[in-house]
């Protein structure tokens, strides 16, 4: 059997051709350990008949829209590996440039006598607070979720990675729950990725987010999109030590509306980052 030719008769007409093409690649890294290099120096190479049957229940299963990265539990972010399933959003390449403007920033106050104390609103996977565990050394890192079991693949994330990071399960949402041992300390950074997905925005999503990823990471309501960013706002007002940067993720189509809801709290230098990719993804702010 040709396995990449049926990965492509398959799937090419879902994904596209160097999409499919990057996920036989992938698989066959992940499951017999040949990468590119390997499939295009023996591409005729023999499978074993019970390790073909593992690469097509992949097919099987992209074929349905679930994600690559949950069929092999996996995923990749800022050079680390990650385990994830249904219970954690997917790492995207988007976060990774935030994580990389909060270890910037970080590295600006390395000179303080004290260990930096960071926090983590909504870490889900961990990826985001193992991240910068593993680039800070000299922080106490904490990461918070409402989520019991995203916290369990977090965890067990940070035990992989050999990180630094202490887990709090509770909702930002709940105001009693910001007088926590964790909170009582000042922060230097808070960072967030909080759900900002309307639901009226579902409609142009493809069927491998909307229909596998979690959708209490993923949504808000159309009425009150930015529940997240205001509630978390108001408790980095109690919680950032004065010059304190707070870092968020942001829906591309509500830059300009979260921008005004900082420039309404008690924070200056406040700055709207495009990604990569040109969207408004990243505000940034200084506590004043």
């Amino acid at each position: 059997m040709d396995l990449r030719y049926e990965f492509h008769n398959e799937l090419d007409q879902i994904y596209g051709k160097d999409e499919v093409d990057s996920f036989f690649c992938i698989t066959m890294e992940h499951y017999l350990g040949l990468n590119r290099f390997k499939l295009a120096m023996a591409p005729d190479q023999l499978i074993k008949t019970e390790d073909t049957k593992v690469i097509t229940d992949v097919l099987i299963q992209l074929k349905k829209h679930r994600p690559i990265q949950y069929i092999l539990g996996q995923a990749e972010f800022f050079g680390l590996k990650f385990m994830v399933d249904e219970h954690v959003l997917i790492p995207r390449q988007e976060t990774e440039e935030l994580v990389a403007l909060v270890i910037a920033h970080g590295k600006t106050l390395k000179s303080d006598r004290k260990r930096l104390n960071i926090l983590d609103i909504g870490t889900g996977s961990g990826c985001i607070a193992i991240s910068l565990a593993k680039n800070i050394p000299y922080a106490n890192v904490y990461a918070l979720d409402v989520s019991k079991d995203a916290l369990v693949v977090a965890k067990e994330n940070a035990k992989r990675n050999n990180a630094a990071v202490e887990f709090i399960n509770a909702n930002i949402l709940d105001e009693d729950s910001w007088n926590l041992n964790y909170a009582n300390s000042d922060l230097d950074i808070l960072v967030s990725n909080p759900p900002y997905v309307r639901h009226l925005e579902k409609a142009s999503m493809k069927p491998n987010v909307l229909e596998n990823e979690p959708g209490l990471a993923l949504f808000v309501e159309n009425d009150d999109p930015l529940l997240f960013y205001r509630k978390i706002t108001d408790f980095a007002t109690q919680k950032l030590k004065k010059g304190g940067q707070l870092f968020f993720e942001i829906n591309q189509y509500l830059g300009a509306e979260t921008k005004q809801l900082l420039h309404k709290e008690n924070f200056s230098q406040i700055t709207l980052r495009k990604d990569l990719n040109g969207n408004d993804r990243m505000l940034t702010a200084e506590k004043i």
